[in-house]
């Protein structure tokens, strides 16, 4: 818990990427992060997969149109960021000067041979360091056709300044052991981050604050957004995909109440105070990783992977 037990302002982003555009999300992300460092915020999470977009499209079209699939995903692998590399160091120069840390979701082009992708949450300093980052576990039902599956490794809690940050990943919420896992290794504030869709509405909502409630943690749930207009016409895929992402970003107390949100339909930069003494309020009721947890009863074991590249 550390001993400062300092109050502080976090922030969530909820607002649209500049559609596969690599350059122009990273220059959008580094001007909200600003913003909300003007405004006070110590903290700031941004969406599931932000740069350079969530692939919403269809990633699995029947045989005879597949390579429109296809097609839709080497311009994500082309607008897709490497880490380290030049969208990072912008992102970190923009928290730096905000004064904040960042935790913000992007499609990672792996520097290993091959050429996989990744559904990443990036950890950076409110010095401008990366902290770490962490990739989906499993990717969701289609998904699997654009993203890799991450490992062991990457059940992330960071150390920072302003305590312990974690964070997950839309399905890995349904979890509960990963949620767990995050628990046990020291979790405070936990980043969760949804492409959302109307679909995803109450799964957010009720998965959010269960993880605030089991874990005793301030959980800040960042969706996605994107409206048809928000599409270049020319995007191939356009006409063939829902674009029903309705955000639905928040708050959430260690008590399972917001203190923000949910917001839908509309960008906007949400603001909550993070009370580390509100988590020993919880705590004192109810502890699941220290005098409420029974390990001679029940164990979760985590296995430690490699470390990610």
């Amino acid at each position: 818990m550390g001993v400062e037990f300092a109050k502080y302002v976090a922030a969530v982003v909820q607002a649209a990427p500049v559609f596969l555009n690599r350059k122009a999300t990273t220059e959008k992300a580094c001007r909200l992060i600003r913003q909300a460092g003007k405004n006070g915020a110590r903290l700031v999470a941004l969406p599931e997969a932000w740069i350079p977009t969530f692939p919403h499209w269809p990633r699995a079209l029947p045989k005879g149109e597949r390579d429109l699939s296809q097609e839709a995903w080497i311009k994500l692998y082309q607008e897709s960021v490497e880490i380290p590399g030049p969208e990072s160091r912008a992102l970190g120069e923009a928290a730096k000067e905000a004064g904040c840390c960042v935790v913000i979701g992007v499609n990672e082009r792996s520097r290993e041979p091959g050429a996989t992708l990744y559904n990443t949450l990036l950890f950076i300093s409110d010095e401008g360091n990366i902290l770490g980052k962490k990739r989906k576990l499993l990717p969701t039902y289609e998904e699997r056709c654009c993203w890799g599956a991450g490992d062991a490794a990457d059940l992330v809690v960071v150390e920072t300044s302003l305590g312990n940050i974690g964070g997950l990943i839309c399905g890995e919420h349904y979890h509960p052991l990963l949620r767990h896992a995050l628990a046990i290794k020291g979790e405070q504030v936990h980043i969760g981050v949804w492409p959302k869709g109307a679909h995803l509405d109450q799964a957010t909502d009720l998965l959010s604050r269960s993880h605030a409630l089991e874990s005793q943690v301030y959980v800040l749930v960042s969706c996605g957004l994107l409206s048809p207009e928000d599409v270049p016409d020319d995007f191939p895929l356009k006409g063939r995909t829902l674009w029903n992402v309705n955000g639905g970003s928040g708050i959430i107390g260690p008590d399972g109440k917001y203190l923000a949100g949910p917001v839908y339909n509309e960008e906007t930069i949400l603001y909550a105070e993070i009370d580390p003494v509100h988590i020993l309020r919880e705590k004192w009721k109810i502890d699941t990783v220290g005098h409420y947890s029974r390990n001679d009863v029940v164990q979760l074991v985590i296995r430690e992977g490699k470390k990610n590249s």
